[in-house]
């Protein structure tokens, strides 16, 4: 059986054309409104709402201000539908042991200056890298725990 995140990455691969993807700087309600040659009274007009209220969803969108529910009604509007994905910039189990690897340098730190701070010998490198590793094999398995600190 995969874990959450080894699965949502296979998932997240279908998308990666999409990454790059930009949206228009004028926003999509826009483009796709001239696009399709219509003007925002008749987009307005469509939505049940004033030319004006057209145009002020045009700029919620352009400022990033525009609700997904409006801007899924004026695509369906437009013969469109929304695409909304979050996409990680990289995989997720690449997340989780980089996330992994930090909080276990961090407990490692806290033990070894505890140990200083006891007049006691600090482990060896091998020592201190299996501990780790065991460390990180730990907190993967309980991924919640990775989160508790900023």
């Amino acid at each position: 059986m995969k874990i959450p995140a080894q699965q949502l990455d296979k998932h997240f691969v279908s998308f990666a054309p999409l990454a790059t993807a930009h949206r228009p700087e004028k926003g999509w309600i826009k483009a796709v409104r001239e696009a399709l040659g219509m003007t925002t009274a008749q987009l307005g007009k469509r939505l049940g709402v004033s030319q004006q209220r057209a145009a002020m969803l045009e700029k919620a969108e352009a400022d990033c201000s525009i609700t997904l529910r409006s801007l899924e009604n004026a695509a369906h509007t437009l013969g469109c539908r929304v695409v909304y994905i979050l996409y990680p910039e990289q995989t997720l189990s690449q997340t989780l042991r980089t996330r992994a690897e930090m909080v276990a340098d961090q407990q490692l730190r806290a033990v070894e200056q505890t140990m200083r701070l006891e007049d006691q010998t600090v482990a060896d490198s091998d020592l201190r890298s299996e501990t780790r590793a065991r460390l990180m094999e730990q907190l993967l398995k309980r991924p919640a725990r990775l989160w508790d600190n900023p």
